[in-house]
C-alpha cells in the first residue's frame, strides 16, 4: 500500500493554505521516519483574486526548503478547471527537479479536456496522478466509464475521489470493480469523513486491489475531513505488520493538535446529511461556518435540497399599514438592559415601532404597549419561541424574501401574525442578516426617524472569530445604509461603531 498525506493541501482549505513554521517542520521532520510515501504540499496556482497563503501557491522557495529537509516523493496538484497547457511553462517548469508527482483534481464531466492536460503533464517528466472527484455520480454519467481507457499508457494513477463523503463499502467494490474492467492504471482512494466511513471505505478498496491511500493528520481536510493518517497506520500496523514509529506519529499529531481545536474540522450532522445526500462538501462547511446559521437551519436547507425545494414555506408580504413617527431597532448589546427604563420612556412619548433585530430582550419590553416586530433570520424563530412561552402572541413576525437560502421556521404560535418583506432594497448584500431586514423594515414604517439601540460594538483585542466577522459586517452595512438611502442611522445609546451618529437618549426625554 502506498500512503500519501495531504495534511498540508486538504487542511489548508481551514487555514487558507497558511501553516506555522514550527508547525511544517515537525511535520515534515516526523513523517520522515514514517512508512509515508508522499507529501502532497498543496496547490501550484496562478495568481489569484483573493488571498491564498504560501501552501496555495507551493512557490519555488518553499519547495525548494522542503525538498531540503524531506526524504520523501513530493507530490502538489493542479486543479484541472483553472488550468490550461498553456499554463504549464509557468507552473510546472519552475519546479521540475523539486516535484516528484502531479495530481490533477478532475470534474468527470470535463474528462476529455483533463486528459489533454495529463498528457502534457506527463510530457514534462512528472508522474501524474488523475484524481476525479464525484466518485458516488459517476455510474449516472454518460460513458464515463469506458473514457478510462484513455488513461492508459498516460497516467501513473487513478485516484477515486469520495468528494461528497457519501460512498458505502459496497458501492467503492462495485465502483472499483467497474473502474478495473476498463483501464489498466493503478488505483488510488481518497476518502471523506461525513459519514465516518473513510477507513472502511480504504480497507475495502484495498481489498479490491487499489494501491494507493490518501490520509491526513488527525483527518484534517476540507469540510468532515479525511481518513486519519494515525488510525490507517494503527490498523496496518496491527493487521499487516506495518513499522510504525508511535512516538513520531504522536510528535506530529500533538504539532496538529492546536489547529484542531482552534478549526473544530470533522463530521457532524450537517455534514452527515450531506454526504448522505450526495451536497457538496464545500457550500454545506461555507454554512458551518458562518456566524448567523444553526445546525437547525443548515438541517432544514439540506431537507429543502432533497425534496428540491426552494424553500418549505411562503407567507403574505407585509404591507404597511400606517406609518410611525419614530422607529426603534433593538439590537443585542447590553446596553439596552442597562438603559431599558429610558428606552421605555421614549417609547410611550410618541408613535413608536420597535424592530427586534434580536429576541434577546424581548420580555424587557413585555408590558410595552406599542407595535412590535420580530425579525426571524438563522435561529431566531427557535430564540423568540423560547423567549415566549405560553404567552399569547399578537405581535408580527416578519422574514426575509422567499425564496430563503436557509428555508424558513417559524414558532406556531407567531403563524398567523408572520409576513416576509418583498425586496430588500436598502443595502444590497448581506441579505440574511438581522440587521438588514430590521433596516429594510424599519425603512417602509417609518418616512420620518429611524434610532437604534443595542448597537454597542465590541471593544477589546480578545475578539473571537464570530465577534470580529459581526463587527466587519456591521460596520458595512451601516456605511452602505447611509449611501444607498442618504439617511444617517442615530445610536440613542453608546457605540463603538463610527459609521453610526451617537445621540443620548436622555436628550429625547
Amino acid at each position: 500500500m502506498t500512503i500519501l498525506d495531504c495534511t498540508l493541501r486538504d487542511g489548508g482549505y481551514y487555514t487558507n493554505w497558511d501553516f506555522e513554521d514550527e508547525v511544517v517542520q515537525t511535520y515534515i521532520h516526523n513523517l520522515n521516519a514514517l512508512p509515508i510515501d508522499y507529501i502532497e504540499l498543496g496547490y501550484r496556482n496562478k495568481p489569484q483574486s483573493e488571498y491564498l497563503g504560501q501552501f496555495g501557491y507551493c512557490p519555488v522557495s518553499t519547495l525548494q526548503h522542503i525538498r531540503s529537509i524531506s526524504e520523501k516523493k513530493i507530490a502538489i496538484m493542479l486543479n484541472e478547471k483553472d488550468c490550461h497547457p498553456e499554463d504549464l511553462d509557468l507552473l510546472l517548469n519552475p519546479i521540475k527537479g523539486l516535484v516528484d508527482m502531479v495530481r490533477l483534481a478532475v470534474d468527470p464531466k470535463n474528462f476529455d479536456r483533463a486528459v489533454v492536460l495529463a498528457k502534457a503533464v506527463k510530457q514534462m517528466g512528472f508522474e501524474v496522478a488523475f484524481n476525479t472527484m464525484y466518485m458516488s455520480t459517476w455510474a449516472d454519467l454518460d460513458n464515463f466509464y469506458p473514457k478510462l481507457s484513455q488513461l492508459d499508457g498516460i497516467v501513473d494513477w487513478f485516484c477515486m475521489v469520495d468528494s461528497f463523503g457519501s460512498m458505502t463499502p459496497e458501492l467503492v467494490k462495485t465502483t472499483t470493480q467497474e473502474v478495473r474492467m476498463h483501464t489498466k492504471v493503478r488505483l488510488g482512494f481518497h476518502g471523506h469523513n461525513n459519514l465516518q466511513l473513510a477507513l472502511i471505505n480504504t480497507l475495502t478498496a484495498m481489498e479490491q486491489g487499489v494501491e494507493f491511500a490518501d490520509a491526513t493528520i488527525l483527518g484534517m481536510g476540507r469540510g468532515a475531513g479525511n481518513l486519519n493518517v494515525e488510525l490507517l497506520m494503527t490498523y496496518l500496523n496491527k493487521h499487516q505488520n506495518l513499522q510504525v514509529d508511535f512516538n513520531r506519529l504522536g510528535e506530529v499529531i500533538q504539532v496538529f493538535e492546536p489547529l484542531r481545536q482552534k478549526c473544530n474540522w470533522g463530521t457532524n450532522l450537517p455534514y452527515m446529511l450531506s454526504g448522505a445526500n450526495s451536497i457538496p462538501q464545500k457550500e454545506v462547511m461555507a454554512w458551518v461556518q458562518n456566524r448567523v446559521y444553526s445546525f437547525n437551519n443548515i438541517v432544514r436547507a439540506l431537507d429543502n435540497r432533497k425534496a428540491g425545494l426552494q424553500d418549505n414555506a411562503k407567507y403574505p408580504i407585509y404591507k404597511v399599514k400606517r406609518k410611525n413617527k419614530q422607529v426603534i431597532i433593538i439590537g443585542g448589546g447590553a446596553s439596552v438592559q442597562q438603559h431599558v427604563e429610558a428606552i421605555k420612556v421614549l417609547i410611550k412619548s410618541t408613535d413608536t415601532a420597535i424592530v427586534f433585530a434580536t429576541s434577546r430582550f424581548t420580555e424587557l419590553f413585555a408590558d410595552i404597549k406599542c407595535d412590535k416586530f420580530f425579525i426571524l433570520v438563522g435561529n431566531e424563530g427557535k430564540r423568540l419561541e423560547s423567549k415566549i412561552g405560553n404567552i399569547p402572541f399578537a405581535d408580527t413576525c416578519i422574514l426575509p424574501p422567499y425564496p430563503r437560502k436557509m428555508g424558513t421556521d417559524v414558532p406556531k404560535c407567531a403563524e398567523g401574525h408572520t409576513y416576509e418583506l418583498g425586496n430588500i432594497s436598502v443595502i444590497g448584500k448581506y441579505e440574511d442578516s438581522c440587521t438588514v431586514i430590521a433596516l429594510q423594515l424599519a425603512n417602509q414604517l417609518s418616512s420620518k426617524t429611524i434610532y437604534v439601540v443595542g448597537y454597542d460594538g465590541y471593544s477589546g483585542v480578545a475578539l473571537t472569530e464570530k465577534e470580529i466577522t459581526l463587527n466587519k459586517e456591521n460596520k458595512e452595512i451601516f456605511e452602505l445604509y447611509k449611501r444607498n438611502t442618504g439617511n444617517e442611522l442615530v445610536s440613542l445609546l453608546p457605540s463603538l461603531y463610527t459609521e453610526l451618529k451617537v445621540e443620548s437618549i436622555y436628550s429625547k426625554q
